[in-house]
């Protein structure tokens, strides 16, 4: 068994950077159906058309995630990759409401999203997905529909399938999980628009999501059998749909450890994971302790792939894990202290 350590890199000043670069607070991604979504863009000082990598969640760019964002994104806009990070319709400043998650209209969002990125002239058309949880579970079901200039995905903290590894059920049993997590959402999506980005439509706008955003759980308990329901977004089903090449990472301390490996074993595309101690964070944040140069590692992956740099991003085992040393037995008299 090989052994490698995880690092974390020392973090970078700006000026180390192979590009400056300059955020964007709002741009507007037009769908198909003539919804716009909220996006905010990291976009790399360049007189030449570069890659792109996307991301799409619910969780708010401009309140929610920008703590997150901000050092990740910025950090891979410095290596020479556009970065546009879009609020899911029904989310943050974006247009309509938001009724379930992962519905096939998410699907067709990221796609709509990922051809109009792939056509602008900042972008030379290779685009890659990335996220944590929400957006790596649609980063796989995206992948699984082919958008054309979609050429890699990294995903972290996801199932590949709905019913069997996520947090509504187990082996049949209703998880508490189902409960808290769906109320969190509802008080998630109800939030009020931003009026800075919305300034005409705001208060509308979030009185229509108040008045009509169904409590979620109630939708997870008309399905308590693996349906057609939970079927849908679960790449499991099929795994020779995603032919680009997939980075999977995730943590001991995580409640979708096991999706790691099963999708490994599943998919027959390029491939790798890693898993090591953390919780359900991004690896350069990895708690607990010790936490892994994720922005490097993501970084060769989106080199080799979207960029085309031949490099080590595959000379490794498949699946690389944490593994805690040992420790002998001890005792500890408590009626000393």
């Amino acid at each position: 068994m090989a052994k490698q350590e995880f690092k974390q890199k020392r973090v970078m000043s700006r000026e180390e950077f192979p590009y400056e670069w300059e955020v964007i607070e709002n741009i507007w991604v037009p769908m198909s159906d003539g919804c716009r979504c909220s996006a905010r863009m990291w976009k790399p000082k360049s007189d030449k058309p570069l890659p792109t990598i996307f991301e799409t969640q619910p969780y708010r760019k401009r309140d929610g995630m920008r703590g997150r964002d901000e050092p990740m994104y910025g950090y891979f806009a410095g290596m020479g990759y556009n970065v546009v990070r879009v609020d899911m319709r029904g989310a943050g400043e974006s247009d309509d409401c938001f009724y379930d998650e992962y519905l096939k209209q998410e699907q067709d969002d990221a796609i709509d999203a990922i051809n109009w990125i792939a056509a602008q002239p900042w972008c030379d058309g290779n685009v890659g997905m990335q996220g944590k949880s929400w957006s790596g579970f649609n980063s796989l079901q995206v992948a699984a529909r082919r958008p054309a200039p979609l050429k890699a995905i990294i995903c972290i903290g996801f199932v590949d399938d709905r019913y069997t590894q996520d947090i509504h059920y187990k082996g049949g049993c209703l998880l508490n999980d189902n409960f808290w997590w769906g109320n969190i959402m509802l008080a998630y999506m109800c939030r009020p628009i931003d009026k800075e980005i919305k300034p005409d439509t705001w208060y509308e706008e979030s009185i229509k999501r108040l008045e009509e955003m169904p409590l979620w759980p109630e939708n997870w308990l008309k399905h308590q059998t693996r349906d057609d329901y939970w079927k849908h977004g679960s790449v499991s089903v099929n795994y020779d749909d995603i032919q680009v090449p997939v980075f999977a990472l995730d943590g001991y301390a995580d409640s979708y450890t096991n999706s790691v490996c099963t999708l490994m074993e599943g998919l027959s595309v390029p491939r790798k994971a890693i898993i090591g101690p953390w919780a359900h964070v991004f690896q350069h944040d990895g708690m607990p302790q010790p936490a892994m140069d994720y922005l490097g590692e993501a970084t060769k992956w989106w080199d080799k792939w979207l960029k085309g740099i031949d490099n080590d991003t595959l000379d490794c085992p498949q699946i690389t894990v944490w593994m805690e040393d040992s420790m002998k037995p001890e005792t500890l008299d408590r009626r000393a202290n």
